[in-house]
């Protein structure tokens, strides 16, 4: 009965960590339309992939909350070229951060296709 009583009460506990991990969710702007872009924390940076944004963009967010020595949030845009991802914009942001009363964290950001003159949008919070 100890046993189990010591098994649910982990389980509560991994359950309620969870449910309070924190992600960032970032608010993309492109064309009129806006779509959000969540991130949990990663231990593995390079393997965080870019989501496609219209046909120009790529957005990638990497959230590291340890080791505390590289806790962080990194921001980057690229533009996706033909010969592969170029990066336009990269913006960093110490951890913990705490989040504006407008705009979260990032406060709001414009990135320009160099080719097509479109523009970006975004801002991120972090919940």
């Amino acid at each position: 009965m100890a046993r189990r009583a010591k098994a649910l009460l982990l389980a509560a506990l991994v359950s309620a960590t969870v449910a309070h991990a924190e992600t960032v969710v970032c608010h993309l702007t492109y064309g009129g339309e806006t779509k959000l872009v969540v991130a949990k924390p990663t231990t593995s940076p390079y393997h965080v992939a870019p989501v496609a944004v219209g046909s120009y963009f790529l957005f990638r967010i990497v959230f590291r909350t340890e080791p505390a020595d590289l806790a962080g949030i990194k921001l980057y845009t690229y533009a996706d070229r033909d010969a592969g991802p170029v990066i336009i914009h990269q913006a960093s942001y110490g951890y913990p951060y705490a989040n504006a009363a407008v705009n979260g964290f990032s406060g709001l950001n414009r990135v320009y296709e160099p080719v097509r003159d479109g523009e970006l949008e975004y801002w991120c919070e972090l919940k």
